[in-house]
């Protein structure tokens, strides 16, 4: 690792463990840029919705992705998705777009070229990047590695009262258990802990106390650098 290289937290988890408000008030909290990998598989499974492409379609997909351009811009209120430089930040949160996105990342080739753009994006350090592979694929070396984990009961609830109850609970759940079983069990990069990684469940925790935690193992780091 360069000593020019700046901090790089990686957090990852399971669908609704916190992992994206976690990394968001890091961001705020140490200065560094929050890089929203979820976000950037939105973006591109908006594209293959708008482009009729069948979320099974790996070869179809692979080259529609040659031809996308996916950038995070940091602002005050977190980051701007620009897709081929269209602002989808408002999109991609659609329920329609975040189980496709579930679906088109477990093609080995997206994951690979998402990888490859992510590694670009954080490259030089001062990051919280948050997703499904961080700890042990997009950055193995990573300077601090969270697991955000909880049961799939406490994430169904959390994802339902963020919904506005919009759906029924056990609707949600029920999408909470089959991302897992999909993110778990891909054959490309699945979902687990990086061997080095510090597990928090945050099943009985609540936001603060997990924000608090993730930030004294920062802290720790910072100081002991």
């Amino acid at each position: 690792m360069s000593g020019a290289r700046q901090l790089i937290v990686a957090i990852d988890g399971p669908a609704g463990a916190g992992k994206s408000t976690v990394a968001a008030r890091l961001a705020v909290r140490f200065g560094l840029l929050n890089l929203e990998t979820g976000a950037m598989y939105r973006a591109f499974a908006l594209k293959a919705i708008e482009n009729g492409i069948p979320q099974e379609d790996a070869e179809a997909l692979q080259r529609l992705a040659a031809t996308t351009s996916i950038t995070l811009e940091p602002t005050q209120t977190g980051n701007r998705v620009l897709l081929d430089g269209k602002d989808v930040t408002a999109r991609i949160r659609d329920a329609e777009v975040t189980q496709a996105a579930s679906v088109v990342s477990v093609h080995p080739a997206i994951r690979r070229w998402m990888v490859d753009l992510q590694r670009k994006l954080g490259e030089n350090g001062g990051i919280v990047m948050e997703g499904r592979d961080i700890g042990t694929v997009v950055f193995p070396d990573a300077d601090i590695k969270v697991f955000l984990d909880a049961s799939p009961e406490a994430r169904g609830e959390r994802r339902y009262e963020q919904s506005g109850k919009s759906a029924a609970q056990e609707t949600v759940l029920k999408e909470i258990r089959e991302r897992d079983d999909r993110d778990r069990n891909r054959a490309q990069s699945p979902l687990k802990p990086a061997p080095d990684a510090i597990v928090i469940d945050s099943t009985h925790l609540t936001l603060e106390e997990v924000v608090s935690k993730v930030e004294e193992l920062v802290t720790a780091r910072m100081a002991s650098q």
